[in-house]
């Protein structure tokens, strides 16, 4: 599952406690919406109470009731409400109306104005008004009093208060998207000096010893830049360090071993018993190869990712390096039998240094000659290939690589089945390999026709201007 962005965590973080501030904002809203339909209702209701007062008389003893029909018609003029009213004496007996529409639990018989609840009726909520009068007859001194009560059901004041709801909601919602809208813009402001430092940090190059520079950018990230500053100086102290270790080596490990070489050399040149010449002899092809393992490796260590190594790339002129690295290879497959050969099909310039590829070539042509055996026939052709990229191919007629080992043989140290009989360490490809990486270039192994290994390298093409395309 990808990652939510530091802006999208910030928006949904923002926009989740918003939406449960929205469904409790729509609660209270919709409990003052209902208060204040109560508040304008009930004025009618109000209205109608004393309306339906004023027709009711008290004479010789009974009450009389004169129903003004306009009060009730104030109702049924809304939309849907039905109406229901009832007169009852102090007994709480029906004079007229709904005989079975109740009173409230408590009567207040000491208030003179009208009081509003809530009740049930016939399995409708109403919203109620009832208020006690007092009847006078005057000619025969007599007082009474009566409970009006008039009902309503609530579908219009729920009508009206969801009205109120809807209209507060779409408003809230387009605060609460504008609001969003706001959050997501600021952050996206906010993020550019960070953007615009990853920009930076990714197009430094890879030996770039340079601190990173937090100007412009928010002080919440300044420990994290100094952090990673920190972090490169240890780095480089530690590349520094091991480069000198590199040097130092070399120098410590290759006068040694050349000293013994050329005493072993010296040595085989004088008269010595048969024993001991066949030990010299043994002795100068050990150093020799020792000496070569050592050079190998302390290119591999130099090379190596870890190291950080960025070499400094020019325009090269592949076909005269490789001319060049073929004739110094020349006499040592001369000695063996081999025919070396270069095809040169077009002038080819690649942008690289001219020491390491000299290396590479020289590497490729030592393997070549190593496994192939005495006889053999090996070409180095420089050309391009169907895409146009400048390549390098290293052709032998030897037993060839295996399509299962050919990933392999470019790790340190691995040996194919083909070659374990002959003399090797395994680090010529890892030294191909590396300095291939180093030029941006790729380096694979193909079948030659006819039987024997293809090594080639292909490298990026190059602009008029001079850099990899």
């Amino acid at each position: 599952m990808k990652k939510l962005n530091l802006r999208a965590q910030v928006t949904l973080w923002l926009l989740l406690p918003l939406l449960a501030l929205l469904v409790f904002d729509a609660w209270l809203t919709y409990q003052r919406a209902m208060s204040a339909a109560h508040a304008a209702f009930d004025r009618t209701l109000d209205v109608s109470l004393r309306a339906i007062r004023d027709g009711i008389r008290l004479r010789d003893g009974e009450i009389e009731v004169d129903l003004p029909y306009l009060a009730l018609e104030m109702f049924e003029s809304d939309a849907g409400g039905k109406i229901y009213y009832v007169i009852r004496d102090e007994t709480g007996l029906a004079v007229t109306g709904y005989q079975d529409l109740p009173l409230p639990a408590e009567r207040d018989a000491t208030g003179h104005g009208p009081r509003f609840f809530n009740a049930t009726y016939r399995e409708q909520s109403l919203r109620m008004a009832v208020l006690r009068v007092a009847v006078h007859d005057v000619p025969s001194a007599q007082t009474r009093f009566v409970w009006v009560l008039v009902g309503e059901t609530i579908e219009p004041r729920e009508a009206l208060a969801r009205d109120i709801l809807i209209g507060s909601l779409v408003q809230e919602v387009l605060l609460t998207a504008l609001a969003i809208a706001i959050v997501w813009l600021g952050v996206g402001l906010g993020l550019r000096p960070l953007k615009r430092f990853s920009a930076t940090v990714s197009s430094r190059s890879d030996g770039d010893p340079a601190p990173l520079d937090n100007t412009d950018l928010p002080s919440e990230v300044a420990p994290l830049v100094e952090s990673i500053n920190q972090y490169i100086g240890r780095m480089q102290q530690m590349q520094t360090a091991r480069r000198r270790f590199f040097a130092d080596a070399a120098h410590q490990l290759k006068t040694p071993l050349a000293v013994i070489q050329a005493e072993s050399e010296l040595a085989m040149c004088e008269s010595a018993p048969p024993g001991v010449e066949r030990h010299l002899r043994r002795l100068n092809g050990a150093v020799r190869h020792a000496g070569k393992a050592v050079q190998q490796l302390l290119s591999l260590s130099r090379l190596d990712t870890d190291c950080a190594y960025v070499a400094t790339l020019a325009g090269v002129p592949l076909h005269q390096v490789a001319r060049s690295a073929t004739l110094d290879w020349s006499p040592v497959a001369r000695a063996r039998g081999i025919d070396l050969g270069l095809e040169q099909e077009v002038k080819v310039h690649v942008l690289g240094r001219a020491d390491l590829l000299v290396e590479l070539i020289g590497n490729l042509i030592d393997n070549a000659i190593r496994y192939a055996g005495d006889g053999s026939v090996i070409t180095v052709r420089v050309g391009c290939d169907i895409a146009g990229r400048p390549s390098l191919a290293v052709i032998d007629d030897g037993p060839g690589i295996s399509p299962a080992e050919r990933d392999a043989v470019f790790e340190r140290f691995y040996r194919g089945t083909a070659s374990q009989a002959a003399d090797g360490n395994g680090l010529g490809l890892s030294i191909v390999r590396e300095i291939a990486r180093v030029h941006r270039a790729q380096a694979s192994i193909d079948t030659t026709p006819g039987g024997g290994a293809t090594v080639i390298v292909t490298f990026p093409s190059m602009t008029e201007g001079g850099e990899p395309a």
